[in-house]
């Protein structure tokens, strides 16, 4: 987690300078086929330009950081309809929807869950799963989206 704390200090400026919001990143570190995607939002929506445009200004700021040691490649793209969720705020403007999310540590033990959100207070996040309510805490989530039923 520090290395996305680390990216996300350079790489949230870039973004926002451009005009879009930075919703969040992931690196995933897998040798020379290693990914660093950024998802950016913006209120009329996200396309190829768009995401050209940023891509252009954040590789401009990693190449002159050199964050990253090795091969990796560079995606930007929208958080799309079942958008990952990385922030506290970002999972509090969700309630009513479905979620899918894996935690770091067991909470009552399991660590995946499916569930409807219910709310997000005080840093837990309120998950109800198959009738049963689980509180998890936001710094223990490792990843997380909505999920999309159509």
């Amino acid at each position: 987690m520090a290395r996305n704390a680390v990216l996300e200090e350079l790489i949230r400026p870039a973004v926002e300078a451009t005009g879009f919001e930075f919703w969040g990143l992931e690196y995933l570190a897998q040798g020379k086929h290693s990914v660093l995607r950024v998802f950016i939002d913006h209120e009329n929506g996200i396309d190829v330009d768009n995401c050209a445009e940023v891509s252009h200004q954040v590789s401009g700021v990693l190449d002159l950081e050199d964050p990253i040691q090795g091969y990796y490649n560079l995606e930007v793209s929208s958080p799309g309809m079942d958008r990952p969720l990385f922030t506290e705020a970002q999972f509090a403007m969700y309630p009513g929807e479905e979620v899918e999310m894996r935690s770091a540590v067991a909470v009552n033990g399991r660590r995946k869950f499916k569930g409807t959100l219910e709310k997000v207070e005080n840093g837990l996040i309120y998950l109800l799963v198959d009738g049963e309510s689980f509180e998890i805490p936001c710094q223990q989530v490792e990843k997380a989206n909505l999920v999309v039923n159509f």
